[in-house]
């Protein structure tokens, strides 16, 4: 599994674990489209990955380069193939989950809570006396 990429070892440890190797890949170089004028037009930077034995398919245009296309395309695959493997058990479905979680809105009890602890929190502060100074 040696991936010709500069891949995380992150990314390289999962790629071993979800048994991805560089030689079920099959990797096509087109010309780009969308933005970037002229230069996107003529040369072939946008990358496009399928992973065979899964039939997974990235494409990738985020960059110039093909190179840099290539590595992030790469990252991607094994993201994709990991979500469609694991599920809901995946990192990236984890933390979305948590973010999810982090914006929902509290429950009613959640927020009579909190008040209850704002006003214990407020009727100590006023308790505290101002200090006065002896010359």
């Amino acid at each position: 599994m040696n991936f010709e990429e500069n891949l995380s070892p992150a990314l390289l440890k999962k790629a071993i674990e979800l048994k991805i190797r560089e030689e079920d890949c099959t990797e096509d170089y087109v010309v780009g489209s969308g933005k970037g004028g002229q230069k996107v037009n003529k040369t072939s930077s946008c990358v496009i990955l399928k992973h065979l034995p899964s039939g997974t398919m990235v494409r990738c245009q985020k960059h110039r380069e093909q190179s840099r296309n290539r590595l992030s395309a790469y990252k991607l695959l094994i993201l994709k193939i990991e979500d469609q493997i694991k599920g809901s058990k995946s990192d990236r479905a984890k933390a979305i989950f948590k973010f999810r979680k982090q914006k929902q809105r509290r429950s009613k009890k959640a927020k009579e809570k909190i008040l209850k602890d704002k006003a214990h929190r407020s009727k100590l502060k006023k308790q505290r006396g101002d200090v006065e100074t002896v010359e």
